[in-house]
């Protein structure tokens, strides 16, 4: 009967595609692109393929689906990490054949290069006329490539910067009032390239200090406008429907932290932050709640579907209990998936945790629904626009704020959904450094302001 469930729930998602097979070839023909956003439909359909397999107990289905999302998770810099452990146990298949290792032909010593997928671009930031590229982990000067590309006909000079190692998910332009164009992009899933463009040459230098690329640009006259070009919409779409939900509420009051701190007070006040921008920027916004009100899991998103949002932000504050509470912090953001990491379990069981009387009624129904959801793909793009956003203002004005990074966890509050959904975790109640923050106004609505950049990106990229 079990059987028969699951699977009456799976065949209708996967009706577009006639069998395994078909879809399995599509997710594959996908991969052959370099395209960030055929990537994406590759792993989620490898994702869909692998679940298929589970209740199919369909050993090849699996052992490919697990290969799939190996692939493109790593191209994507998405954790795959308990995948690749799960596909290192399963014996490989008579029908597949292992390519034979060719040799590599060594060209220049970029190339000898071995980095670390998850090993990303954190932050762009200036110093007066230096150029601040904050990487995630350490870098190696043998990591960076240098060179001109001039054409004194047209007065044009470049200069280039690749760096082996990647980056946001988009192109970005970087703005400073002495140079015509600087340009930061994912050259290759390998490489992130830097071009800096002018009408005059420039004197350039560069030095890498642990995890930072300083990139000195001397103009005629260096005058410099500090960070990332900000996302300012040409085009307002009132039609764009946003739903912020605050997490918890009412008999609910979340996580309780350093000095009592409640997280059901917290949220509400970012989220009241975060819907006044938006309204200023020309979206029609609705909150699941605007007082210290409870309101069940599954309400939350019924309330999204109803109003027919065009995305779902769920904004909460995380926690932690013992010694370890003084030393964890960082703003994370989360998107639907039946996550394998420990974290992620351990950050869900914690927000699920207060409203379990409709469990056994929605989440058999609907549980199983979500983890082929449409919306997968979406959801990771806004969760990163979001977090980027947030970082993008916290770092300009406050310091030691930790990048928590984007993941995939079982989330309940977003089951449901039927738009790109998110759960926003805006920090650590426990941390005291950062519980004192989230009771600071002028946190709160920088906060908030990162958060309606990352909504604006979004739209503008999708």
């Amino acid at each position: 009967m079990l059987k028969l469930f699951l699977l009456s729930v799976f065949l209708p998602i996967l009706l577009f595609a006639s069998s395994s097979a078909e879809l399995l070839k599509r997710a594959d023909k996908y991969m052959q692109s370099n395209t960030h956003s055929d990537t994406f439909r590759a792993y989620d359909n490898y994702k869909s393929l692998y679940l298929l397999s589970i209740v199919e107990n369909d050993s090849f289905l699996k052992y490919e689906s697990l290969k799939g999302i190996v692939k493109s998770g790593g191209r994507l810099n998405i954790d795959i990490s308990k995948y690749a452990n799960e596909l290192q146990t399963l014996p490989h298949k008579s029908n597949y054949h292992k390519p034979e290792p060719k040799e590599m032909k060594k060209t220049k010593h970029i190339e000898d290069v071995h980095v670390d997928p998850l090993h990303k671009l954190i932050s762009v930031n200036w110093r007066e006329d230096v150029l601040l590229l904050e990487f995630s982990k350490t870098l190696n000067s043998s990591q960076i490539k240098y060179f001109t590309l001039h054409d004194t006909k047209k007065s044009r000079y470049r200069y280039v910067f690749d760096i082996k190692t990647s980056m946001l998910t988009s192109s970005q332009n970087i703005k400073n009032n002495d140079i015509d164009k600087i340009k930061i992009a994912q050259f290759d899933p390998q490489t992130l390239r830097l071009v800096v463009t002018h009408s005059q040459k420039i004197e350039v230098g560069y030095s890498v200090d642990a995890k930072i690329l300083e990139i000195k640009l001397k103009t005629a006259s260096s005058k410099v406008l500090p960070a990332l070009e900000k996302v300012v919409p040409i085009k307002r779409d009132k039609g764009k429907v946003i739903v912020i939900d605050p997490g918890h509420g009412g008999k609910d009051p979340g996580a309780v932290g350093y000095r009592k701190y409640r997280e059901k007070v917290v949220v509400l006040d970012v989220a009241k932050e975060l819907e006044k921008i938006l309204k200023s920027r020309g979206y029609k916004v609705y909150m699941t709640r605007d007082r210290d009100k409870f309101i069940k899991l599954s309400e939350r998103t019924k309330y999204a579907n109803k109003k027919d949002a065009n995305i779902f932000i769920s904004i909460h504050a995380n926690a932690i209990d013992g010694k370890n509470a003084k030393e964890v912090h960082g703003v994370e953001c989360y998107f639907l998936s039946p996550s394998r990491s420990d974290r992620a379990k351990r950050v869900a069981a914690k927000e699920n945790s207060a409203d379990m009387s409709d469990m056994n009624m929605y989440g058999k129904d609907s549980y199983l629904n979500f983890l082929n959801h449409h919306n997968t793909v979406a959801s990771n793009k806004l969760a990163i626009d979001l977090q980027r956003g947030m970082l993008g203002e916290l770092n300009k004005k406050y310091s030691g704020v930790k990048d928590g990074g984007v993941r995939e966890g079982p989330f309940w509050v977003l089951v449901g959904a039927q738009m790109p959904s998110v759960l926003v975790e805006i920090g650590f109640i426990s941390h005291p450094m950062e519980a004192r923050r989230l009771v600071d106004k002028n946190y709160l609505k920088t906060m908030a302001m990162g958060l309606a950049d990352g909504v604006e990106r979004y739209f503008a990229n999708n």
